[in-house]
């Protein structure tokens, strides 16, 4: 369950796309490509589920079949935006950020989720 609660100011819903590499692993053996992709998929989520966790943010994370990373992040403004700025600038050790899309920012009055999970 998650602690977030509006005590914390206005409740804030975004949906976000990051682009550049951060799902696609290129120049490896085939053999090898199912098993790494699949790591990595668990190790980027990893990371991005545990931000949030440690931001105390809910929503989700999901590859797209263009190479993109989407999701949502749901909870006090101030806390989503510390997680818009992680999305922009840090993710997974072995990501690279080119650009990262929001859109749908609004207040809302409550949470769609009670924790951050990855989509398959």
């Amino acid at each position: 369950m998650s602690t977030v609660t509006k005590a914390s100011g206005a409740l804030k819903s975004v949906d976000y796309e990051v682009f550049g590499r951060v799902q696609v692993l290129s120049g490896i053996h085939v053999v090898y490509v199912l098993t790494l992709i699949v790591l990595f998929h668990y190790f980027s989520h990893q990371y991005t589920e545990e931000e949030a966790k440690k931001l105390g943010v809910v929503g989700w994370v999901k590859n797209t079949s263009q190479g993109t990373v989407t999701g949502q992040v749901q909870g006090p403004e101030d806390k989503v935006n510390e997680m818009k700025s992680w999305l922009s600038k840090v993710g997974s050790p072995s990501s690279r950020i080119d650009r990262t899309n929001f859109s749908n920012e609004k207040e809302i009055p409550k949470l769609d989720f009670t924790g951050f999970s990855t989509r398959y």
